[in-house]
């Protein structure tokens, strides 16, 4: 189950976002709960959080989870890269999940300013997970931009949609056979995480499906377990679907004689 991704060797496919769990005392339990190494934060709700935002902070540190501070809010270059260098200052890493909003309404990433900032952070030394649309030809331009890793979304962010495109999910897979993807975005139970993880996906970031759920807790630990089954199931092999029915035990000579 392990994945090399950024640099680093991690234990779980999991990746978890951070906001808007009920209190702090329910995040720490469902991080616990989750096994994840990765959790995620924006870095304009640290910066208007104050105290707390440090307290969190400390939290994430102390628990070993790999910090992946995000652009979110963002609608240019620009603003991205500036809020990406402030995140490297603040939090001592080189990892951001870079966020580029072109549409307030679907809050789809802008291809073109997205890939912009991706080169420019990309030769400042950043690691950059871009958080794509399933564009493949959009892929291709952050990967010669020098992103080595791929967060294409499931559906529009925070919907709970699930995974709205699995063909174009299925396409990035196969012609991208050496990338990290991370579906990111729009997952809403379990079982949308098991779907990517057996199309191939290497990891699910989810953030509003465990934090909005009625027991975030218990439902961390249902995607821990969705998304290793669905990674071994991916790893043991599918069968292929069949238009008709095939018989499970095939039936030769006659058993009985009337």
């Amino acid at each position: 189950m392990s994945l090399a991704i950024g640099g680093v060797e991690l234990g779980s496919r999991f990746f978890l976002g951070t906001a808007g769990y009920p209190s702090p005392e329910v995040l720490r339990s469902a991080i616990e709960a989750s096994g994840t190494q990765v959790v995620t934060v924006g870095l304009r709700r640290q910066l208007a959080g104050g105290g707390e935002a440090g307290e969190f902070y400390r939290y994430i540190r102390e628990c070993g989870a790999h910090l992946l501070p995000n652009t979110a809010g963002c609608a240019t270059a620009r603003e991205a890269v500036t809020l990406a260098r402030m995140a490297r200052e603040m939090f001592g890493t080189h990892w951001i999940k870079l966020e580029v909003v072109g549409d307030e309404y679907t809050l789809q990433p802008d291809p073109w300013e997205l890939v912009v900032a991706a080169r420019e952070l990309s030769s400042d030394g950043f690691e950059v997970f871009p958080y794509c649309t399933d564009d493949l030809v959009t892929c291709h331009r952050l990967l010669d931009a020098g992103c080595r890793i791929l967060m294409p979304w499931g559906a529009p962010i925070g919907s709970g949609q699930g995974l709205l495109n699995p063909t174009a999910l299925r396409t990035l897979r196969a012609r991208l056979p050496g990338v990290p993807l991370v579906v990111d975005a729009g997952i809403g139970s379990p079982r949308d995480a098991v779907h990517a993880m057996e199309l191939g996906f290497d990891a699910v970031l989810v953030n509003s499906a465990v934090a909005l759920a009625s027991d975030p807790v218990n439902m961390a630990r249902a995607f821990r377990l969705a998304i290793e089954g669905g990674r071994l199931a991916w790893q043991a092999g599918i069968m292929a679907k069949q238009e008709m029915a095939v018989a499970t035990t095939p039936v030769t000579g006659r058993p009985f004689e009337l």
